[in-house]
């Protein structure tokens, strides 16, 4: 394992900061305990996982498990960016986690989530925590994951990354 981050390397994530060899990079508990503690996700979903970073703060999660590192360009799923004030989960692992979440989750209307997934901005009240929330809509009478959204003073902001935002 090297002492630095690499841009064109997949560094396995540590288990713990015990292990921990590049300073800032997060540990394997520390991703654990951010599903957790921010989403209500059991650490349990993410057994049989294993975590990796790739340059600076973009963490994939894998199916699988490999020795590393791993000179490729990509491997798994983008799952959190981490290298920033607050840390922010991606697309991918809210459509893919997001079910299992009981915090920090907003349910909106078809009128709202049809304007969330384009990408608008949305004016609303929410009593929960602000931050970077799993936002669902009913899908076929479930609430589904459609993406992240960061609500702050009263506007949740939608977090769709363009080449994924839908009109209907």
């Amino acid at each position: 394992m090297s002492q630095d981050n690499r841009s064109d390397t997949f560094e396995r994530l540590p288990e713990t900061a015990d292990t921990r060899v590049v300073e800032g990079r997060p540990t394997r508990e520390e991703v654990c305990d951010y599903w957790a503690d921010r989403f209500g996700v059991p650490k349990a979903t993410f057994d049989g996982y294993s975590f990796w970073e790739k340059g600076a703060g973009r963490i994939w999660v894998l199916n699988h498990d490999l020795s590393g590192p791993v000179q490729i360009e990509a491997l798994g799923l983008p799952i959190l960016r981490t290298r920033q004030e607050f840390w922010k989960p991606t697309t991918d692992a809210t459509l893919r986690f997001g079910s299992h979440a009981t915090a920090n989750v907003l349910e909106l209307d078809r009128d709202a989530a049809t304007r969330f997934l384009a990408g608008e901005d949305l004016e609303l009240d929410w009593d929960g925590d602000w931050g970077y929330l799993i936002v669902t809509h009913q899908i076929a009478g479930e609430s589904e994951p459609i993406g992240v959204g960061r609500y702050t003073y009263g506007t949740l902001q939608s977090m769709i990354p363009k080449g994924r935002r839908r009109t209907f």
